[in-house]
């Protein structure tokens, strides 16, 4: 007989030191069907992914006893492929293109809608289980080719022609997945950062990652060019893309 047990509901975690802004974001998520976790500090944090399988970590980038950034570099740098969301009173586009840079796969500054928080939960939750590459037939492919380079769509980084490789940060990643999956089209903020379509038309740390997508891609004789600005409308990959 086919298996008919339900899937097992996403286990949240919410690491925050101050205790009524963890606590309304736990009795905002209990009206979802997540089990939920939370830490008031780093060492809390690890002891619950020690005992627990976590789906998403809410984060708070400023803990007592360590810094949210330094988690999130450890966290990647052991292979860790939790969900991210780094929560933080820095609102500059700098510090939040460095939470991305650093393994973050979104960002919220304080104070924020308790709403707006559920919807990214709810989008990186769908896209952990469902698409976080590229589609269609590249899902059968090991390399993406375009221009000089070719992207490893298995270990998520960038090979020049000399074979030399370039690693990517997961928000170049995905960048380049949703350019790849869309070649010679002119995508939007709002299609490059679907899990924040809401802002996306307003944030400008998209333009930084991409510009610092654009630096990796010049390495190299002829990738200068692939990434093109249409002012206005919004970013193109100007390259025909195969798959091997």
């Amino acid at each position: 007989m086919p298996d008919t047990a339900p899937a097992r509901a996403a286990t949240v975690l919410v690491v925050d030191d101050d205790a009524d802004i963890r606590e309304l974001i736990v009795g905002q998520l209990a009206q979802e069907n997540y089990r939920l976790l939370a830490a008031a500090n780093l060492g809390e944090l690890r002891q619950m992914l020690r005992d627990h399988p976590v789906d998403l970590i809410v984060l708070d980038l400023n803990l007592p006893d360590g810094d949210g950034l330094s988690l999130c570099r450890e966290l990647r740098g052991e292979g860790s492929d939790v969900q991210i969301i780094m929560v933080t009173a820095r609102g500059s586009a700098i510090d939040r293109v460095l939470g991305l840079e650093l393994g973050a796969d979104d960002y919220l500054t304080k104070p924020f809608e308790p709403r707006e928080l559920l919807v990214r939960i709810r989008n990186l939750l769908r896209r952990g289980r469902g698409d976080t590459g590229t589609q269609g037939r590249a899902s059968t492919m090991r390399y993406a080719h375009f221009g000089p380079w070719r992207l490893d769509l298995v270990q998520r980084r960038l090979i020049a022609p000399d074979d030399r490789l370039v690693m990517l940060s997961s928000a170049e990643y995905r960048l380049l997945c949703h350019f790849i999956e869309q070649p010679n089209i002119v995508l939007g903020r709002e299609a490059l950062l679907p899990e924040r379509r809401a802002t996306a038309a307003f944030d400008r740390s998209i333009d930084l990652q991409i510009s610092r997508l654009r630096q990796k891609l010049a390495d190299v004789a002829g990738g200068s060019e692939l990434i093109l600005t249409v002012r206005g409308e919004g970013y193109v990959l100007a390259s025909a893309v195969d798959y091997s």
